[in-house]
């Protein structure tokens, strides 16, 4: 898996980097690599919507002051918008205010026909291995933006309606002279932001926005052998339409992805649907055979010791692994063995292994004698 880039540096800035400073890079690379201008390149495309992702941290101080001290972990309860799977155009709707309403054609931005959608929201949770093993419930709480309860996403006060723009007449765009007259261009109404209408008496809760911030928390359910990595999408949890597209929120809403970090485990590696662990012997265990009891994620299990085992050898406790994801079948726990050499032997210890080595012919410290004078007595030194 390869590793993921650093946001400061998809916006080629500093980490010292001002908001201003952040929003003005954001802008320039996003109009540099925006696929309008890069047709047939999913480089450009790819860049383009990691730029939108890393400006979207950076530009919220309580996410990027998470990001600064814990890195991407720390955004894990803190959703954004799965920007990968949307539209650019969607993109450029979303960041309007920092583009000026158009797009690098000079269109308005939000303007690609086609149904009303939300955005895509993506959090990550967290599971352990006894999660992966059972699956069951997990519960996950995100913030998304939904429609104003009060004012029903007119961003007008009860009793009162949004009037036409008097800037454009209601078109959401104003007509601007350029140099000399010599051309005019289109833009979005700095008085309505291309909405075409404007709230004399603004909403009490939303202050006109017509949306608003709330926390939301779902259980989810996890099924057993679910990887790191994956994705359990939750359709219709994501955002309603932006308002200037459907200010009630008609329309399809978003989805949310929720990606699965299985935390390490103290005992456990995952290899798979198999676990590996490791365990350690005595040295008469390895020579002579026996069994030990295992600890496994489901209890403890006997592992039978051939005699004869080697230092690191694996040994393999069937079906005591973790089950696939499609069958259902578990895996195998694999025992990495470890013979444990005693620092210090009792005196019949000593003597045991001393007839042993003998028995092998093999030569020893003898009693009395350092390490030192055997070498010199066996070299001539």
């Amino acid at each position: 898996m390869p590793a993921q880039r650093c946001y400061y540096a998809i916006l080629s800035i500093e980490r010292t980097a001002s908001a201003e400073e952040v929003k003005r890079s954001y802008r320039r690379l996003a109009m540099k690599h925006h696929p309008d201008r890069n047709p047939g390149d999913p480089k450009a495309e790819e860049e383009f919507k990691a730029c939108a992702e890393a400006y979207e941290v950076l530009s919220d101080s309580e996410r990027r002051a998470r990001y600064d001290q814990h890195g991407r972990a720390g955004l894990r309860q803190t959703p954004g918008h799965d920007f990968h799977s949307m539209h650019s155009e969607d993109i450029f709707s979303m960041f309007a205010d920092i583009f000026g309403g158009q797009g690098p054609r000079g269109r308005r931005a939000g303007s690609r026909g086609g149904a009303r959608r939300g955005f895509d929201l993506e959090t990550t949770i967290e599971v352990t291995l006894e999660d992966v093993l059972r699956g069951g419930e997990v519960e996950v709480s995100f913030r998304r933006v939904d429609v104003c309860g009060v004012c029903s996403g007119t961003g007008a006060k009860a009793g009162s309606k949004p009037i036409h723009c008097p800037t454009c007449g209601g078109q959401g765009q104003v007509v601007q002279a350029g140099l000399g007259g010599m051309f005019r261009m289109v833009t979005t109404c700095p008085n309505c932001s291309g909405r075409g209408s404007v709230i004399a008496d603004k909403c009490h809760e939303c202050h006109a926005a017509g949306r608003l911030t709330k926390r939301r928390t779902l259980s989810i359910r996890i099924p057993p052998g679910i990887s790191e990595g994956q994705v359990i999408r939750l359709a219709g949890e994501g955002e309603p339409p932006p308002p200037e597209q459907s200010p009630a929120g008609e329309g399809a809403r978003g989805d949310l992805h929720v990606v699965v970090h299985v935390a390490e485990h103290d005992e456990y590696e995952r290899a798979e649907d198999d676990l590996v662990c490791a365990r350690t012997i005595a040295f008469s265990q390895a020579a002579l055979g026996g069994s030990i009891r295992v600890g496994t994620l489901d209890g403890e299990s006997q592992l039978e010791i051939p005699a004869g085992t080697k230092h690191g050898e694996l040994l393999r406790l069937p079906e005591k692994g973790l089950p696939n994801l499609r069958s259902g079948k578990r895996g195998d726990l694999l025992v990495s063995v470890e013979i444990r050499v005693p620092k210090k032997l009792t005196e019949r210890q000593s003597e045991l292994l001393r007839e042993l080595a003998k028995i092998d012919d093999v030569e020893v410290v003898t009693e009395g004698k350092g390490v030192w004078k055997q070498f010199k007595k066996k070299f001539g030194a």
